[in-house]
Parts: structure tokens; sequence; C-alpha cells
């Protein structure tokens, strides 16, 4: 059963990190969240996604994430990349990735619920970015693995309470695409 949460970012503190990043003051009326609770996926995958969805528009975090789905895409690997294979792939920056398909299939879920939530708001779904995507470890399922001779492994399963937070923002400052440094071979 999912426990009580909150938001970790208020709406002052959202509107602060917009102010610094974007340079465009934004009221409470123009933010849009939502909340996965005890979602059964890997937090460490979970938290590169987070990474790599904040500062992309809505249009261009689905489009991205249904491509992981098909495998045609990876998200770049930055943080938990030991013993990780290296790709001879055509991007450059980060050899590691991968192509957490679970995890995309969990954001999109959520991706469609922030969309649904800012149409609900009254904001303009096309003009809406991402500013703050954050992945925290939630409770763990204890489990049991039986093994030989009558022994028993302790494996408990991981929970992720996944959270996303997106503003609406003037034309002017909007991403144009998503910038991936592509080399052309």
């Amino acid at each position: 059963m999912p426990r009580h949460h909150s938001y970790s970012l208020s709406d002052e503190k959202v509107a602060e990190l917009v102010f610094r990043q974007y340079g465009v003051k934004i009221t409470p009326e123009q933010i849009a969240k939502a909340y996965a609770p005890e979602q059964r996926m890997s937090w460490k995958k979970s938290i590169e996604v987070a990474r790599f969805i904040t500062g992309m528009t809505l249009k261009q975090a689905k489009a991205w994430l249904e491509d992981v789905v098909k495998l045609k895409r990876p998200i770049p690997i930055k943080t938990y990349k030991k013993k990780q294979a290296h790709h001879a792939a055509p991007w450059r920056g980060w050899p590691v990735a991968k192509w957490p398909v679970k995890v995309a299939r969990r954001y999109l879920q959520l991706l469609e619920n922030l969309e649904n939530n800012a149409k609900f708001k009254g904001l303009d779904a096309d003009r809406v970015v991402i500013v703050y995507a954050a992945a925290h470890k939630g409770y763990r399922i204890p489990n049991i693995m039986p093994r030989a001779f009558g022994r028993a492994t302790r494996f408990d399963e991981q929970t992720v309470n996944v959270e996303i937070v997106a503003a609406e923002l003037p034309k002017e400052v909007i991403p144009k695409r998503y910038k991936l440094n592509l080399v052309k071979r």
C-alpha cells in the first residue's frame, strides 16, 4: 500500500528553479506535477532516465522514451556505469548507454499523467517543459529465495518513488529540440 507522500519541491522553489534556469518568472498556476509511488523498477536506471528527461518538453520526452521502448534510442548512463558495456555508438560524450524498457514504460505512464494534469490546469501542452524529475528509493518488499540443502537467502525487491514537475514557459525559452552530439559517419 502506498504511503503518504509529499512533493519534494514547493511551488515557490519550482518558480525559483525556473527563474534560475530560464530567466522567466512563473506563477503556481503554470506548474504541473505528477507522482508515482512505489514503482517496482530499477532505482539506478530511474535516476538516469530522470536526469536525461529534465529540460525536455513533454513531447520530446515522450518521443524519446517511446523510442527507448522500441529499442531505437538509448538512455545515457552517467553515474552507475562500472563494469557496463561501452558502445561504439554514433553519439559523443557518453559511451555507456542502456535501453531500460521497463523504466521507460513507467515513465511514459507518468508523463501521460503529467500531461493530463497540465491540461486540467489549462496549460498548453506544447509549451510545458520538464523542469525537475527525481527518483527516490521506496520501501523494500521482503522476499526469500530458496537455496540448495534447505537454506534460504533474503532477496528483497526495491521500489522507487518517481516525481516529475513541469512548467509552462513562453515560446522564446522552450528548447527547440534536444541536442545530442551526434557524429556523422
